[in-house]
């Protein structure tokens, strides 16, 4: 079975509507990572001069490849991405290989019979 690991670095406001955008699409789990720092073309200071910062999240979802991309774009609806300055990116990367699924592996391999 092939796997890709999706990544959304979010705003702390939109973590959990990309999280149930993604199972949604099928994801079966989440790992966030929190507090993280990002930092685009131009960094945003105040009028003080210091750095203007949000908190970020990072979320990555392992995902069988042929819902990888139908998520990616469902993540990207819910953060607003694409309309929405600074909202968040998301992308996907290939897994060679994965352990410690057991839990998850009957529940992926049911909604993948479906499909076919």
């Amino acid at each position: 079975m092939r796997m890709k690991l999706v990544i959304a670095l979010v705003g702390d406001d939109k973590t959990d509507a990309v999280i149930d955008a993604a199972r949604a699409g099928g994801a079966t789990g989440a790992t966030v990572v929190t507090s993280v720092r990002g930092e685009g073309l131009r960094p945003e200071k105040t009028f003080f001069g210091l750095g203007l910062e949000s908190r970020r999240q990072i979320v990555m979802f392992l995902v069988v490849e042929t819902r990888a991309r139908d998520i990616l774009e469902r993540i990207r609806d819910a953060g607003n991405f694409e309309t929405e300055h600074g909202a968040g990116i998301a992308f996907q990367v290939d897994i060679e290989d994965v352990v410690g699924l057991t839990s998850q592996l009957p529940t992926i391999r049911e909604e993948l019979e479906h499909e076919v």
